[in-house]
């Protein structure tokens, strides 16, 4: 049996090369994957699979037509908010599947923001077509409730992905603390020099050395570099494009300032103290669920954030800014083996979900 995976892969982008080794690690062994990929080379040599380009249309039908089952394979892919083309091309891809006789599988989905009632149509025929639906968040659980669509509900995947250790970390100085930032229209110009400013500071009086961590680097390592020239302790700029690695380097640190969503589940899950700072609501929302401190970067959050996800709002003041940092790195803690353990466990749910989903196919 062949299944065709479909995701943000190949595309440089950290969370979801991690979410697409969770989905190859949980598959059945008995299954054939095939990944629509950004860079099927490099997918193809990475993970040891068979993959073909995500937006030619002779690869796709090629794909389509040889396979059986059709994954949308994990992340935030039905939003409107980066692109209101993301619908259009997930849900077409969905809809084309299912027209074409595949059985079709949404696997550890975060679903919305969908702004737009066209795009929240594409997504409620497209989930509704499917036979078995995962979702990672309480706020995906309930659109579906609402749509009265079934739905698996579990911990993002990339809790229980295996970790690789880094060759050289040890080789840096210690204590390490990691910092994980992604270029945003509200991570302004000055927001970006308070932070720098504030990393200066923090650094100064905890004697760390810095890690950072571009988890998309074509968009990411500008900022980092920015940072890196005006750190004036041991600092290391670390690109890696393995997801094992990447999650691998959180087992030598000891706190992480995070923007990226799974920068903070990567960190949490090998027992690091964890600092958010959020841009969208599922990094509001994780920062809830595991208690983390942090700020929301939405200038307008506390007017239009809803009970559930509402954080403290950004300072104004570089030295506010540090000052957390430094508190959260003598008093903060990490969450605790059981609490990690529990979240592990239930992230392997979506695992479940594949082996039973399977099952039903091969009888």
């Amino acid at each position: 049996m062949r299944a065709v995976l479909c995701g943000y892969y190949g595309m440089g982008n950290g969370g979801d090369e991690a979410l697409l080794a969770s989905l190859l690690q949980m598959l059945p062994q008995r299954l054939t994957p095939l990944v629509l990929s950004g860079n099927p080379q490099e997918t193809s040599r990475r993970y040891g699979v068979e993959a073909c380009p995500r937006k030619s249309a002779v690869s796709l039908l090629g794909a389509l037509r040889r396979s059986d089952v059709f994954i949308w394979g994990g992340g935030s892919l039905m939003q409107d908010a980066t692109s209101a083309l993301n619908p259009f091309y997930y849900g077409g891809l969905m809809g084309l599947a299912q027209g074409m006789g595949l059985k079709t599988i949404a696997w550890a989905q975060g679903i919305g923001p969908l702004q737009r009632g066209r795009s929240r149509w594409i997504a409620k025929r497209a989930l509704k077509g499917c036979m078995a639906v995962s979702v990672r968040d309480r706020t995906s659980a309930q659109l579906l409730n609402d749509w009265r669509i079934p739905a698996w509900l579990a911990p993002d995947p990339v809790w229980a992905l295996q970790s690789q250790p880094v060759s050289g970390l040890w080789d840096l100085p210690a204590p390490r603390v990691a910092v994980a930032l992604r270029a945003h229209p509200w991570l302004t110009v000055g927001r970006l020099g308070q932070l720098t400013q504030a990393l200066i500071d923090f650094q100064k009086a905890t004697q760390t050395c810095i890690l950072l961590l571009p988890f998309q680097p074509s968009v990411d390592r500008a900022i980092a570099q920015t940072i890196q020239t005006q750190l004036p302790g041991p600092n290391k700029l670390l690109c890696l494009a393995d997801p094992k690695q990447l999650k691998g380097v959180f087992r030598g640190v000891e706190m992480v300032i995070g923007m990226r969503f799974h920068a903070l589940v990567m960190a949490a899950a090998e027992g690091c103290r964890c600092f958010g700072l959020s841009y969208d609501p599922k990094i509001s929302q994780l920062m809830k669920d595991l208690n983390l401190p942090g700020w929301d970067l939405n200038p307008t959050s506390s007017l239009d954030a809803s009970e559930n996800t509402r954080i403290p709002p950004f300072p104004d003041a570089s030295q506010a800014i540090g000052q957390s940092w430094i508190n959260h790195y003598a008093n903060g803690d990490p969450l605790s083996e059981d609490q990690v353990y529990s979240l592990v466990d239930r992230a392997l749910m979506h695992q479940d979900l594949l082996n039973e989903a399977f099952a039903k196919l091969e009888r």
